[in-house]
């Protein structure tokens, strides 16, 4: 019976959410709620949902305020120099172009937002890209990809949404996965000299006087000349080398675990708050500026500590997963960590993340724990398939990106398909070699 409730709460969700009849924060929140109650488990289940939410809070309060503080650095001008130099780097040459704009994807989604990722590299680079005749294809290619890597970041939605499903500290998931990413990213940037010797094989390389060409990329390509009084007004160039100091520092600190990842972010944001904007109206107003964006993104952590606590509290994971398991060759039980990484490519892909890291990733662990193999093994290899997951017609993030290239999602899903699933095999062979989960069978 808990099974058959279970299982009939995980497609409910799923489809709610799929065929967007509810938005997934309602759905998390309201679903559960009802299983609950034809389950008979009303009087209880007021403390199953607290215990739920004390569980994902942490991981809540560092996305919140991760989200608060790169969107304040965004505002300071923080990458704007550095978008300028690439811009000059590049010239004519197309290999360049490609290598840059992946470089500089991987930099701006490093708040985790995939629509500002696509909106600041995409306006930076396509002016260019239309002057030397280049594939906008080339170039949504890479920017995709590259945020797909930097997007398993701890505040990005994937391993956020991994910890708090399967209540873990986002630290065990993040910490022995940073080898895998830097392995993927290296992987996209080989990609991208490819395309871009590619692109240069088959337009050369274009040569203009270096004074009008620099000019017209500060002119056509930054954007800053056209940008509004408000956005100048924000910028604090003075401050540009304790701005990046401020950042090292707390990627240092994150990768060391001086404090939790939640404290960190808080103390950064903070300091960052007061070096840039010391007076108090202009602190409420940065923080009113990003504040939709972190309410969106804590809201559904919060409502998915409610899902996992019912989950827990009335016992239906660990029916889920005693079904499961009858259903699986027992030869296949000690291999669920690979299972679970291949499983990943497509049921992202088919499906949100939301119902595969809140109704499908649950079930998984629990069956894995009877072989020994750790829910944080299981969060990490769930993530494979994000490079794939972002191709899928389910994320609008991908729309955004396509129109802003002036490309057809389509063409951009063919183009990139390949190089996705590429892309993901690495990361799951990164994460093998250095131990994130194991492909031998648990003993």
């Amino acid at each position: 019976m808990l099974s058959l409730l279970g299982y009939g709460m995980i497609v409910t969700f799923m489809a709610l959410i799929m065929s967007k009849r509810l938005s997934p924060l309602v759905a998390l929140t309201i679903t559960p709620i009802v299983f609950a109650l034809i389950g008979g488990f009303g009087p209880e289940m007021g403390n199953m949902m607290i215990d739920g939410l004390k569980k994902v809070a942490p991981t809540a309060i560092m996305v919140m305020f991760a989200i608060l503080y790169f969107g304040m650095m965004f505002d300071t001008g923080l990458f704007d120099p550095i978008i300028r130099t690439f811009l000059k780097i590049i010239k004519g040459d197309p290999v360049k172009a490609v290598i840059f704009s992946t470089l500089l994807a991987g930099m701006v989604s490093l708040d985790g937002d995939g629509s500002t990722t696509y909106m600041i590299t995409v306006t930076a680079m396509l002016p260019l890209f239309k002057r030397l005749r280049l594939n906008p294809l080339a170039l949504t290619c890479v920017v995709i990809l590259a945020a797909s890597v930097t997007n398993l970041l701890p505040w990005g939605g994937p391993l956020a949404r991994a910890a708090a499903s399967l209540q873990v500290d986002t630290s065990d998931l993040f910490i022995p996965i940073i080898p895998s990413m830097v392995v993927g990213f290296i992987g996209v940037m080989a990609l991208a000299y490819f395309i871009g010797l590619r692109e240069r094989s088959r337009l050369g390389k274009l040569v203009l006087p270096h004074d009008a060409e620099v000019a017209a990329y500060d002119e056509d390509v930054t954007g800053l000349p056209s940008m509004s009084q408000e956005d100048e007004d924000l910028r604090r160039p003075k401050l540009f080398w304790l701005n990046a100091l401020l950042t090292i520092g707390l990627m240092t600190a994150l990768v060391m675990e001086l404090l939790p990842l939640a404290v960190l972010f808080m103390v950064a944001f903070s300091v960052g708050l007061v070096i840039n904007y010391p007076d108090m109206a202009d602190q409420r107003r940065r923080i009113a500026a990003h504040a939709p964006t972190a309410l969106n993104q804590i809201a559904i952590f919060l409502a998915a500590g409610i899902l996992a606590g019912i989950l827990s509290g009335t016992g239906m994971v660990n029916a889920m997963s005693a079904s499961f398991l009858a259903m699986l060759p027992d030869t296949w039980g000690p291999y669920m960590a690979p299972i679970t990484a291949l499983a990943s490519i497509p049921g992202t892909f088919f499906m949100s993340n939301d119902a595969f890291y809140y109704g499908v990733l649950p079930v998984l662990a629990k069956a894995a724990e009877v072989y020994g193999i750790t829910h944080a093994e299981i969060g990490r290899a769930s993530l494979v398939g994000q490079p794939v997951h972002l191709l899928s017609p389910l994320v609008a993030s991908t729309y955004l990106l396509c129109g802003l290239a002036g490309v057809e999602f389509s063409d951009h899903q063919k183009y990139t398909m390949k190089w996705a699933f590429a892309l993901s095999f690495l990361i799951m062979g990164a994460m093998i070699a250095t131990g994130a989960f194991s492909m031998v069978p648990v003993k």
